[in-house]
């Protein structure tokens, strides 16, 4: 068959091509550039997701998405007809060839085994109608029984006809964006970002609860909040209760290396009559990778007012000692706080002893001037969470806010 032969070489041609352009200015061709519908396959379950691959004259880049925020690759490398995907931020690669105008591969995670890759031309969505699509827009409650005492999380659905965007949310944070259509009597929602790949399918009962199927196994079940059928799954964990200290007339300890081996305590002058906010954290967390953006933020507001940030990043053994996800999640989100590497993320509650039931990544502990926690923060939502991603940002803002407030004592 010549003309097939003929078309898959010229694919390949042209990935040679774009690593003869790469850095001559030109755009990439068109055989990569776009949106493409993608797949990878995580424990025999299919996980659909939107990837694009764009080019800036220089290099190709590719990215995943959560909800309205892009993660792009760091770097890319062309070799062998494939193109392979680096995401240092989170120590994974993406390594695809074009194949008879399909995208083929597998995505290599930091640790474990490769989820399998595939990838067509994005279509355009096939819109339902209207009057066959239920109403399940708003806030659910969630019977849960988690490993962190919590009987009840909120799904959090935001609609518009057959299409749906929306999140679990846990104390410790949300699932990232889960995007979807209503089909076949229910919708099918999904997500992966480089983290989290979930497939959530949601049928609505007839006595008005939600069945949801997490990945074709994880039943569970929703109810509208308010409703009297929600009141049987409790409350939802206040994340600002979750943790605590033993003593908190005692001044919060920490005594840690930085990545360049120098130890760093909160004795030390520079936090000496500071507001710290002390964040428990991990390069390997995607809750943490949510938090990030709002954090380098509110150093950057509050920093010249007296604010430090001092991020705890707890990291597995396999990132020691050169620490390269950890580098590049500082790099990613330009973050110029204080960041301290205490151990490996089992050991957190051993090496803080200080807290009480720290099982949630991140965890912000609020400290004042005087060196004494004033209060916690539990987890953290991303932008899918809506109204409760901007109340966790209200929050930590108006804490950090009243303990600036606050003057600095004349002993410590």
């Amino acid at each position: 068959m010549p003309g097939r032969h003929m078309t898959r070489w010229s694919q390949i041609a042209a990935l040679v091509l774009l690593a003869g352009t790469a850095g001559s200015g030109q755009a990439p061709p068109p055989a990569l550039a776009g949106r493409w519908d993608a797949t990878v396959v995580v424990n025999k379950v299919e996980i659909p997701f939107t990837f694009e691959t764009a080019g800036d004259g220089k290099s190709l880049t590719g990215s995943f998405f959560n909800g309205d925020r892009r993660i792009a690759s760091t770097s890319s490398e062309l070799a062998d007809g494939a193109v392979t995907f680096s995401f240092a931020q989170f120590g994974t690669t993406l390594r695809a060839k074009l194949e008879d105008g399909h995208l083929t591969g597998e995505y290599q995670r930091a640790k474990g085994t490769p989820y399998p890759f595939q990838a067509v031309r994005a279509a355009a969505p096939v819109p339902a109608a209207e009057a066959d699509v239920p109403s399940i827009g708003g806030t659910w409650l969630v019977g849960a029984k988690s490993r962190k005492g919590e009987t009840a999380w909120r799904f959090i659905a935001h609609q518009t006809g057959a299409q749906v965007s929306a999140t679990i949310l846990r104390v410790d944070g949300d699932t990232g964006t889960l995007t979807g259509s209503y089909r076949d009597g229910r919708f099918v929602l999904s997500h992966f970002s480089g983290a989290r790949p979930q497939l959530l399918e949601v049928t609505l009962a007839p006595d008005g609860t939600l069945l949801l199927k997490q990945n074709k196994q994880t039943e569970l079940v929703a109810a509208r909040e308010g409703a009297e059928a929600a009141k049987a799954f409790g409350t939802p964990t206040d994340p600002g209760a979750h943790t605590s200290v033993k003593d908190a007339g005692e001044v919060f300890q920490f005594s840690f290396p930085d990545l360049h081996g120098r130890i760093v305590s909160n004795t030390d002058a520079r936090f000496r009559g500071k507001v710290l906010l002390v964040n428990v954290s991990g390069s390997w967390c995607p809750n943490c990778h949510d938090e990030e953006p709002f954090l380098v933020s509110l150093y950057e507001k509050y920093r010249a007012k007296g604010l430090e940030v001092v991020t705890l990043s707890f990291e597995e053994a396999e990132q020691q000692p050169g620490y390269a996800r950890l580098r590049a999640f500082i790099k990613t989100y330009g973050i110029q706080s204080t960041v301290l590497l205490p151990g490996e993320p089992d050991t957190a509650s051993a090496t803080l002893p200080q807290a009480v039931n720290l099982n949630a990544f991140p965890t912000s502990f609020f400290v004042g001037r005087d060196g004494r926690v004033r209060g916690t923060h539990a987890g953290f939502p991303s932008p899918g969470s809506g109204e409760y991603y901007t109340k966790a940002e209200r929050d930590v803002t108006a804490e950090i806010e009243k303990l600036l407030a606050e003057r600095v004592p004349t002993t410590w």
